[in-house]
């Protein structure tokens, strides 16, 4: 039984400084890839650093919407450019996207760096890791308007591919992503929410568009709540969903581990199998 954890951040300081240990624990439980996931043009260079070093990690390029308002839209640009076509190693864009609820960047500016990286990306066919959150108004006014953003802005360029990380939306935002041929990712989220519709909403995601991450160190299952949350912990993610979704664990850990290989590209990269140090 293997998993892809198709969402980590084993650059950031929480799982960096004991990076051996982590991928060992994870390789233990059969989470045999890793995707290091860029949220800056710095860090994004170290996931390229560690997908170079590791032989079952792979790196994304990409400048999440927090950081918008701070990105060098010349020098950045460049930068990244680069990384895209310096690693054999690199297998998607991302994250990008839009954060309405965080705010940490004006909206204008969020946009404007969500296009760039998509039109400086595009010919190198390349899928995207996208981050699409509403703002969250007690009235529900921001409900929606991430999202109807989000298609507006993919359906503006043509080849657009990908996953939608973190994914925890309504069954509306479900069948618009599936209908433009995106998966979506699955997480520890779904382990202590409280909201009846995204359980319901996980329950019907198409076998076939279905991935696993844990978005570590963030946003650690149940059992885990106040760790540190670690790529060994798909495998919690996996029973719980499994169980969930009436399915034997087996079965949803071949097909996800199908999925990512298909979209990332990840056949053929390394040995299926094996440890990973």
């Amino acid at each position: 039984m293997e998993f892809v954890d198709t969402h980590c951040h084993l650059q950031f300081d929480k799982l960096a400084g004991n990076i051996e240990q982590v991928i060992k624990d994870a390789n233990d439980v059969g989470v045999t890839r890793l995707i290091c996931v860029g949220t800056t043009v710095s860090d994004s260079q170290k996931a390229t650093e560690y997908a170079d070093k590791y032989k079952n990690i792979w790196a994304t390029v990409g400048v999440h919407p927090h950081e918008a308002k701070d990105f060098n839209f010349q020098g950045g640009t460049l930068e990244m450019g680069k990384m895209l076509s310096g690693s054999k190693k690199v297998v998607a864009v991302g994250e990008i996207g839009l954060d309405f609820y965080k705010n940490y960047s004006p909206k204008a500016d969020q946009e404007k760096l969500f296009r760039l990286q998509i039109e400086t990306s595009l010919d190198s066919g390349l899928p995207y890791i996208f981050h699409i959150r509403d703002a969250q108004h007690q009235d529900k006014s921001g409900a929606g308007q991430a999202w109807a953003k989000f298609f507006e802005i993919i359906d503006s360029y043509q080849g657009v591919r990908g996953v939608v990380h973190s994914f925890s939306a309504s069954q509306t935002e479900l069948d618009q992503s599936l209908s433009r041929g995106l998966y979506v990712a699955l997480n520890g989220i779904m382990t202590f929410t409280t909201d009846k519709e995204q359980l319901a909403v996980a329950k019907k995601v198409p076998k076939d568009r279905l991935l696993l991450e844990t978005d570590a160190p963030f946003l650690a299952p149940k059992l885990y709540r106040g760790q540190i949350c670690e790529p060994k912990h798909i495998f919690d993610i996996a029973k719980f969903l499994a169980e969930l979704r009436g399915e034997d664990i087996n079965e949803l850990a071949s097909y996800t581990t199908r999925n990512a290989i298909n979209l990332l590209g990840l056949q053929g990269r390394t040995s299926q199998t094996g440890k990973i140090l």
